[in-house]
């Protein structure tokens, strides 16, 4: 992404747009998809290599004002435990990852717009997490793929 100067280049974002059933081509056409990150920067990189968090600065000093300038949003994909605590504030944002996009039906089938679905950071460190809850690939994304087609 930093060679690129888009965000998931990579096979992190390979992976996220199989989940997605989108093509190249769709996921980065910005008049269907955006893509909003939670710090707006690179916060650097932890002693082990892995990022390190968003800056919370960034994201109280824009999220509020840039999703409000986008009330058609239908469908926001929190990708990661940051942008689901984040966006799912007070009790819907506690508890463990697990926990959360566990939620995912209660929160998808929600009447309000926009609706969420929590997701896992597509990185190869949630490889163990994705074994581990099989109910991930079989149940969540068929119909987030069947969701995100019918949006499209």
């Amino acid at each position: 992404m930093h060679a690129s100067g888009t965000p998931f280049t990579d096979p992190s974002g390979d992976r996220l747009r199989a989940w997605l059933g989108l093509s190249s081509e769709e996921f980065y056409d910005q008049s269907r998809v955006a893509i909003v990150p939670m710090g707006f920067c690179f916060p650097g990189h932890d002693a082990s290599g892995g990022d390190l968090p968003p800056r919370p600065e960034c994201a109280a000093a824009w999220h509020d004002r840039l999703f409000a300038a986008m009330p058609q949003l239908q469908l926001i994909l929190l990708v990661g435990s940051y942008a689901q605590r984040w966006h799912l504030r007070g009790d819907a944002g506690k508890g463990s990852m697990t926990d959360t996009v566990g939620r995912w039906r209660t929160l998808l089938d929600g009447r309000g717009r926009p609706r969420y679905v929590p997701l896992p950071h597509p990185s190869w460190r949630n490889n163990a997490w994705i074994t581990a809850n099989a109910w991930f690939e079989a149940d969540l994304l068929p119909a987030v793929r069947r969701e995100v087609r019918r949006l499209l």
